[in-house]
């Protein structure tokens, strides 16, 4: 009989989105070398390791720094969901997120946006305020300065969306932060924004806010409607209702 020469990697199923398609299987064999660790091997095969859960061998407990022996079976598992947040649930989005970042503003979420960043200066924003780096780039989640980051799961800002609020259970605090810049709101009195507003938003509207850091007035206006919906969608889903809706 001959001796066994390679380890197993169970997969979930929740995690095979990030296995090439020909190798999308619960069984992945590999061949411990004596230097790689399970880490490497659970990235070598597409997974990064901001997705998975607590790692397991043989069924007991171990950091992705084990090195596998032949004959082990390591478990992958998803990470849990809600995933608890060290530093509380602030965000920065990478380059191709700008409409998740505005609708994460909106619900009053900490979220940090800037559309000319590239990849090395995002890991340092993301290191020195301790916010979740989003994105869609599994090369950027592998980066090993970055202290934390998530995959968004999703093609649509509003499955995106669900899905932040699925994996990160964030506090929601509608229309409190500017989705320009991402500053808080304080409200105002309509004399003291009054030489900013067209007459047309003067005769109609009463209740405004301000935005401490940038200045921009806000007002519930007639495009809020849009607004209003991807807000009260946000919190029927963060209340458990999970009915699918735009």
């Amino acid at each position: 009989m001959e001796p066994v020469t390679t380890a197993r990697l169970r997969i979930a199923p929740e995690l095979r989105m990030f296995l090439p398609v020909s190798r999308r299987r619960e069984w992945h064999e590999v061949t411990p070398d004596g230097t790689s660790t399970l880490g490497h091997h659970v990235e070598s095969a597409g997974i990064p390791l901001t997705e998975v859960g607590p790692l397991t061998v043989d069924g007991r407990p171990v950091p992705a720094s084990h090195q596998l022996a032949p004959g082990e079976v390591a478990e992958v598992p998803p990470v849990p969901r809600p995933q608890r947040l060290p530093a509380g649930p602030r965000f920065l989005l990478d380059v191709h997120l700008g409409t998740l970042a505005r609708r994460l503003r909106l619900l009053g979420i900490d979220t940090a946006y800037h559309n000319d960043m590239d990849d090395p200066a995002l890991v340092v924003q993301a290191n020195a305020e301790r916010r979740v780096l989003l994105t869609q780039d599994r090369g950027l989640l592998r980066r090993r300065a970055l202290w934390l980051g998530a995959y968004v799961r999703g093609s649509d800002p509003a499955d995106q969306l669900r899905d932040l609020l699925d994996r990160f259970s964030p506090p929601l605090r509608p229309w409190t932060r500017c989705t320009a810049c991402n500053g808080e709101l304080d409200p105002v009195e309509k004399q003291e924004v009054a030489p900013l507003l067209e007459s047309g938003t003067r005769r109609h509207y009463d209740a405004y806010g301000r935005c401490r850091d940038c200045g921009q007035v806000y007002w519930r206006g007639a495009h809020s409607g849009r607004l209003e919906e991807i807000v009260q969608t946000a919190m029927a889903w963060a209340d458990g209702d999970r009915t699918p809706r735009p």
